[in-house]
């Protein structure tokens, strides 16, 4: 999922040929999940029209500060709300002009008026000929924006509207999104961090057809990874066999079957990961042996006896070759004496927390949308959230893993 999803984009479109390129934007923008108000100055109009941005972004496109002056009581664009709605603003293409009213801080059209009133992250992206791109106040005018915390999206290199050929033209719309989501997820707390997670159940096969298995559908494993991923992190799910509609985008997924699956992965994965939450439900057992063909009812009398043998203990095995570049968060789910069966397991696993599940209260368990828990650390902490929805849940546990485990950290 990209990290532009749900943003609240302001567009502001300045006078340049480039602006012709900015149909195109909106469509990027919206694409990737954004919801785009542009805002255009009227010397951009001879490029691009308001009708064809108002119908690609499917928001009215505002140029004045009055709505009509024609009429006797015009409405009033208020550039502070707008400036308060965003949470980004892009100038794309930023003129000369343009670029020296923001740096001079002069407000002259609703569009500076709205950069001068934003209190979100700013980005531009500056088009003009090569020698007006190169000229000392054009620079210096960039360098004060830079100073400012304005995010310079660099003018390209090639054919531009005069003939000529040199570094002015407007970046592409792609390269445009692909930069405003890049300096995102830099400033977001996992930025640069991996983050490895099991979900779902393990199926052992008893034969082609049957297997031992359980109902976990995965969801609450699905939560913490899209926490983790819209905090900027790197997220890799090994994921059982579910049914479910899970939100996994933006995430390498490893689908397996069995334990012996998911425990390869794991261990393939856990030592680059700064942190890994088992969330699976392992199978417990699988059988001794598996047949190749199906078990027929008729050949195995009135009761068929199958040897079963424990799987792998997965958090377990991670917990001994743990490191301390390494967090382990592993899941417990009881039905009686589960304080202190989850603090056992903190233990015995050399996890660095327990998330205690009790099975048998409403809205807690397999397939539900909700869950409540009990969060056991390694450093005697004992947190408890109530009943709420998984999602919501994953981002309030992520958010104390980050204090708790100084995820921040380098």
């Amino acid at each position: 999922m990209s990290l532009l999803y749900k943003r609240k984009i302001l567009l502001g479109i300045s006078g340049s040929i480039a602006a012709y390129k900015c149909g195109h934007l909106v469509r990027e923008l919206i694409k990737r999940g954004a919801e785009v108000q542009v805002v255009i100055t009227h010397t951009a109009k001879d490029f691009v029209t308001p009708l064809t941005l108002s119908t690609l972004s499917k928001r009215p496109v505002y140029s004045e500060f009055i709505e009509d002056e024609q009429k006797p009581y015009g409405v009033w664009n208020n550039h502070v709300d707008m400036g308060l709605w965003a949470d980004l603003m892009i100038v794309a293409p930023a003129s000369s002009n343009t670029l020296s009213n923001m740096a001079t801080g002069a407000c002259n059209n609703l569009l500076t008026a709205v950069y001068l009133s934003a209190k979100c992250p700013v980005f531009v992206a500056p088009a003009m000929d090569l020698d007006m791109h190169s000229n000392g106040a054009t620079q210096n005018n960039l360098e004060v924006l830079k100073q400012r915390n304005v995010e310079i999206i660099h003018a390209e290199f090639g054919e531009l509207a005069s003939g000529l050929v040199g570094k002015g033209r407007m970046a592409e719309p792609e390269n445009i999104a692909n930069f405003v989501e890049r300096e995102l997820k830099k400033r977001l707390p996992l930025s640069g961090k991996q983050v490895l997670i099991n979900a779902g159940p393990t199926h052992e096969h008893l034969d082609p057809v049957r297997f031992l298995g359980n109902n976990s559908s995965g969801k609450m494993g699905a939560a913490l990874a899209a926490a983790a991923r819209d905090l900027g992190a790197d997220v890799r799910v090994v994921l059982g066999p579910t049914q479910a509609n899970l939100d996994l985008h933006g995430m390498d997924v490893i689908n397996v079957t069995s334990a012996l699956e998911m425990l390869e992965h794991m261990q393939e994965h856990f030592l680059r990961s700064c942190i890994t939450i088992c969330t699976a439900a392992v199978s417990d057992y699988m059988p001794v042996n598996k047949t190749n063909h199906k078990i027929k009812k008729t050949s195995t009398g009135d009761e068929l006896s199958i040897p079963l043998k424990k799987t792998p203990d997965i958090l377990s095995l991670l917990g001994k070759s743990k490191t301390s570049n390494n967090v382990l968060i592993g899941f417990a789910l009881e039905t009686n004496n589960g304080s202190a069966y989850a603090k056992d397991k903190l233990r015995e696993k050399n996890a660095d927390a327990i998330i205690l599940n009790t099975l048998g209260k409403k809205g807690v368990g397999f397939e539900t949308e909700t869950n409540e828990v009990n969060v056991f650390t390694a450093s005697g902490k004992t947190v408890s959230y109530p009943l709420q929805d998984k999602k919501t849940l994953g981002k309030t546990l992520f958010s104390l893993f980050i204090e708790e485990f100084n995820l921040t950290d380098e």
